[in-house]
């Protein structure tokens, strides 16, 4: 098959490896040979690509990123994000090399972030350097990759992220951010649907902050990505409306200094590098193979590596004198300098500014204005109702009058999802109509870009939410769960949660998808029956700093329960509560979530008339309800009433632990059908009569 990139396959001669290199090249050949030698330790892991991508992220890091090593919270450092994260001994060798201090508890500390011990401890438990890169988990590291893909999104969101401070906060005299996004990917990234869904967003929005360095190494594990990856990729990015430069190799550190700057000059387009890399560049047998992809190199070609390098062929770990100090003053004064530069402007900004300051201390610091829920509104009764989605428009609104970083959109489904920001302007270029400080975002009919974008906005302390239909939240499977894994505060709208989304039919109804939310470690999925749950849980999720929340809304119409007959609403926060209940000790439990919720209560008021003593539970959240202590889950469900009925028009998986093998589960086991709503309930079961009727049968 025809080479698209034909490169050399091994080190030419003259080239990087001779005994008198200089210090840049010194730090170079550290990198990569730190990076043979944790993987070989570990015997596992991807040497290749960070082998080969050494001189381009050096230089990047020690002579033009704008980042202070010891404070590597500095809002406007630039941003680097390895979406290869495969390739994570690329990151971890640059964190120690360039000295970058440990952040524990949110404080900047004096100690070092990674140390060589730590390089030593590649992929081990309880390490600080595990096989992907984790936010949170290393310093140094802007967000958890290693889903192809999924870096690249981050990176939009965080350009995104920028533009909207730089917008709202910058002032005459006052430039408080101007900082790039710097991305690193690869033929994985480039071959994920994600990254061209990220890549026509960012392009559409003209983010001349953000920066793509495409590394076209042309080997994936099966080989030769020729079996899979044909186009020409620089190509599709201009139609993207990218600027495109490319780096015909990537050992040339100078050629690549002069694209840097030139994308740093595109101010109105991204800018897009192709760099021409060897994998394992310098390894005598396995560069430019497959072999160097995603396994050690093995014993005998690390020592001619190093061989080739002008290395001591039997050192492991091994750092030169002069390294840490030249990366140090290099990237280290630079980033210094800058820091402090920023620092005095900002304390002169919150001199002429103090409101827009005290802004961005609650941003930077992850805290609420004051007074940020006094709009949330109460709900009257009403037996006609209002939707889930409808109420929760509303107090989405109230709440965002109050909180300035609250912004977000939809992926095409803003009418539909209620989640439009009256009165604000949307997130575009002039060009478009728009503003950056728009905080109505626009994301397309791209729902796996969506819920990237929303977790890179999120890591700069924004309060993003995004929106669609819950049977789409398949699409955003692997965003979800990164966001819970970083413990980022981020909202997802999911409406039209049953099959009370009606005629649209069983493609557009979902029946898994709350037990795959319910699945998911750290995200707490909320189902609210009534409006007023919906104001407690939005109540609830802005409070919460550390993780993402889930809100399943209705499209039809629910009733407002009447607060003075039953519990109020704010049993919400505790996930599931006694809404209403007997003088004596219930014969039958009704546990019900969001439009199920009014069935229960049907039920329960023709027990009552029938003397037959009940209890309702409303359980809009599991995970709420699983925090909370053993005695309060016990008063909400005494095991000594075995009697009980859940309902939930969805998938019964786990309805079990609450009904127990005894109870009955009203729920769906099988897909929808296309009808009208109150149709689709009663073919289903979701009628008062089969509630009540199963109910009776529980009470015996």
């Amino acid at each position: 098959m025809r080479a698209l990139f034909p490169t050399p396959l091994r080190a030419p001669d003259g080239a990087e490896a001779g005994g008198t290199a200089s210090l840049d090249n010194l730090c170079i050949n550290t990198i990569r040979t730190l990076s043979m030698d944790a993987v070989q330790k570990a015997n596992s892991g991807h040497p290749g690509t960070a082998m080969a991508l050494a001189p381009v992220a050096y230089t990047l890091w020690q002579d033009v990123l704008n980042y202070d090593p010891a404070d590597p919270l500095w809002p406007n450092r630039d941003r680097f994000v390895l979406s290869i994260g495969h390739a994570s001994m690329l990151i971890y060798s640059l964190i120690y090399l360039a000295g970058v201090r440990q952040v524990k508890q949110g404080k900047v500390t004096n100690a070092p972030a990674l140390t060589v011990e730590d390089l030593e401890q590649f992929r081990q438990l309880d390490s600080k350097t595990p096989g992907h890169p984790e936010y949170g988990h290393t310093t140094g590291v802007e967000t958890t990759t290693g889903p192809l893909g999924q870096g690249c999104g981050n990176s939009v969101g965080m350009a995104m992220a920028e533009k909207w401070l730089a917008a709202r906060y910058n002032k005459p005299g006052f430039e408080l951010f101007n900082h790039h996004v710097y991305t690193l990917c690869g033929d994985g990234d480039m071959m994920e649907g994600i990254s061209s869904e990220a890549a026509s967003t960012a392009g559409h929005l003209k983010l001349g902050n953000l920066i793509w360095m495409y590394d076209a190494n042309r080997i994936s594990i099966e080989g030769s990505t020729d079996i899979a990856l044909t186009e020409n990729v620089g190509e599709r990015f201009a139609a993207y409306g990218w600027q495109v430069l490319e780096l015909k190799d990537a050992n040339d550190t100078a050629a690549l200094k002069d694209l840097l700057a030139k994308a740093k000059a595109e101010t109105t387009r991204p800018t897009f590098i192709l760099v021409h890399s060897v994998i394992a560049w310098g390894a005598p047998h396995k560069a430019g193979t497959a072999a160097a992809h995603g396994e050690p190199l093995g014993a005998e070609e690390i020592r001619e590596t190093k061989k080739a390098y002008g290395w001591p062929e039997d050192k492991s770990f091994y750092v030169p004198d002069g390294v840490l100090p030249h990366m140090q003053q290099g990237l280290g004064t630079r980033g210094a300098t800058a820091r402090a530069a920023w620092e005095k402007l900002f304390a002169a900004y919150r001199k002429d500014y103090p409101e827009l300051a005290a802004e961005l201390d609650g941003i930077f610091s992850g805290t609420l204005p004051e007074g940020w829920d006094a709009d949330i509104p109460t709900y009257e009764a009403s037996e006609k109702g209002i939707a889930s989605r409808a109420s929760s428009g509303e107090v989405l609104n109230a709440v965002a009058g109050r909180l300035p970083w609250l912004l977000g959109g939809s992926a095409d489904l803003a009418p539909s999802t209620k989640t439009l920001l009256k009165g604000e302007q949307s997130f575009q270029p002039k060009e478009w109509n728009g503003s950056y400080a728009g905080r109505n975002l626009h994301f397309g009919v791209r729902e796996h870009a969506m819920g990237a974008i929303v977790n890179g906005m999120a890591l700069y302390g924004l309060r993003p939410f995004c929106a669609g239909f819950l049977i789409f939240s398949d699409y955003m499977k692997a965003p979800i769960r990164l966001a819970s894994l970083m413990q980022q505060p981020v909202t997802y709208v999911f409406t039209h949660d049953s099959i009370g989304v009606g005629e649209d039919g069983p493609t557009h109804q979902p029946i898994e998808q709350l037990v795959q939310l319910r699945a998911t470690p750290g995200i707490t999925t909320i189902r609210p029956g009534d409006a007023n749950e919906v104001a407690e849980a939005w109540r609830f999720l802005i409070a919460k700093q550390d993780g993402p929340v889930a809100l399943a809304l209705s499209r039809q119409n629910l009733p407002t329960l009447d607060r003075s007959r039953y519990a109020p609403a704010s049993g919400v926060a505790k996930g599931a509560y006694v809404l209403a209940d007997s003088k004596e000790t219930p014969k039958v439990i009704l546990i019900a979530s969001g439009s199920e919720l009014s069935l229960a209560v049907s039920a329960y008021e023709a027990l009552s008339k029938d003397g037959i003593p009940a209890r309702v539970v409303s359980m809009p959240s599991w995970e709420l309800f699983e925090a909370q202590p053993q005695s309060y889950r016990d008063s909400v469900l005494p095991p000594s009433i075995t009697g009980r009925v859940a309902i939930e028009a969805a998938s019964p998986i786990g309805w079990d632990r609450y009904t127990g093998f005894s109870g009955e589960i009203i729920a769906m086991h099988g897909f929808g059908a296309s009808a009208p709503a109150g149709k689709l309930m009663a073919k289903f079961g979701f009628t008062p009569e089969a509630v009540l009727d199963a109910a009776r049968r529980q009470a015996r």
